[in-house]
């Protein structure tokens, strides 16, 4: 059997590790089930931080993946999330490479509806990328995919909690306002979609400075090598330098990308379908898929400090 955490949480193995601790699988003996369980150390002020942005987000929506129970014990923090089985944007494309381009409308189509409900409450999330996009094990079903890491999102209006000059978020996903220190705004979020819309079309990271260069320069590209170009006025209209000339909401550019996936060719009658596999691997000895195979392990002490929606 796992570690007891808070007398709750089962720890059973680790299934992934960020900047802000480790993640594993655990059970939850209240609940009875399996969930994803972020550890952080008390002791990192940052980390902290992190923890309490995340737990203080409460968004109920099938796209967005925000924590649902924290507990504290010793010197450290944890706080849970649904288990989600297929990983991450970046494993599809590891298995597959580049991808349909109607299978990446879906994808995008299912982020900005997840997206729209995050800027409803008035948060930026700061880290849209592709490894922050997570996806249910659906094989070759309709893809599901969960926008999930709000460790860095804000409301706009709040005060920073970095000096203004420091630029927060993933290198390369940064929309060009962002990088002057503007203040923390819905089209920069979507300045990022469109960056992680030409990752899926292309099996690769987009050279994001390139791109604005080429726009400032230039003007709006023509659509890039297998990109059709309905789809492409979509993803450039979220790629505008220019936060004024972007899209200022999911909600329209969601609007946009319906209207685009009905001027698409059909698929290649020999296009295979994208499956989204099960990247967690079969569970350890001692747990099957109803929890713990022996009744025996009980909560050893009271939790220290425990919350839940």
């Amino acid at each position: 059997m796992g570690e007891v955490f808070a007398g709750r949480y089962e720890l059973i193995d680790p299934i992934g590790r960020g900047g802000a601790g480790a993640v594993w699988r655990a059970w939850d003996h209240r609940r009875r089930r399996y969930v994803a369980a972020k550890v952080l150390l008390q002791s990192d002020a940052h980390t902290l931080l992190r923890f309490v942005r995340e737990q203080a987000l409460r968004i109920d929506h099938p796209h967005v993946l925000a924590p649902a129970s924290w507990a504290a014990d010793d010197d450290k923090v944890l706080f849970t999330m649904d288990l989600i089985g297929g990983g991450s944007l970046g494993h599809v494309i590891g298995d597959y490479g580049p991808l349909p381009p109607r299978f990446v409308c879906a994808l995008l189509d299912q982020l900005l509806s997840g997206l729209a409900a995050v800027h409803a409450e008035g948060v930026v999330h700061r880290d849209i990328k592709p490894a922050n996009i997570l996806m249910e094990a659906t094989g070759t079903g309709r893809p599901h995919l969960r926008l999930s890491d709000f460790g860095i999102s804000m409301r706009k209006g709040e005060p920073r909690l970095t000096e203004t000059d420091y630029v927060v978020g993933t290198p390369g996903y940064f929309a060009p306002e962002q990088l002057l220190g503007a203040e923390p705004d819905f089209p920069a979020d979507l300045f990022a979609v469109g960056l992680v819309a030409l990752y899926l079309l292309q099996g690769r990271k987009p050279d994001s400075q390139a791109l604005v260069e080429h726009f400032f320069a230039q003007g709006t590209p023509g659509a890039p090598e297998g990109v059709p170009a309905p789809l492409w006025d979509v993803i450039a209209g979220l790629l505008q330098p220019d936060p004024q000339s972007r899209f200022r909401t999911a909600t329209g550019a969601r609007k946009a990308l319906a209207e685009a996936v009905e001027l698409l060719p059909p698929p290649a009658p020999d296009e295979e379908p994208v499956e989204v596999f099960d990247q967690l691997g079969p569970l350890p000895p001692g747990f099957g898929p109803q929890g713990p195979l022996s009744t025996a392990a009980a909560p050893p002490r009271a939790p220290a400090a425990e919350g839940a929606t």
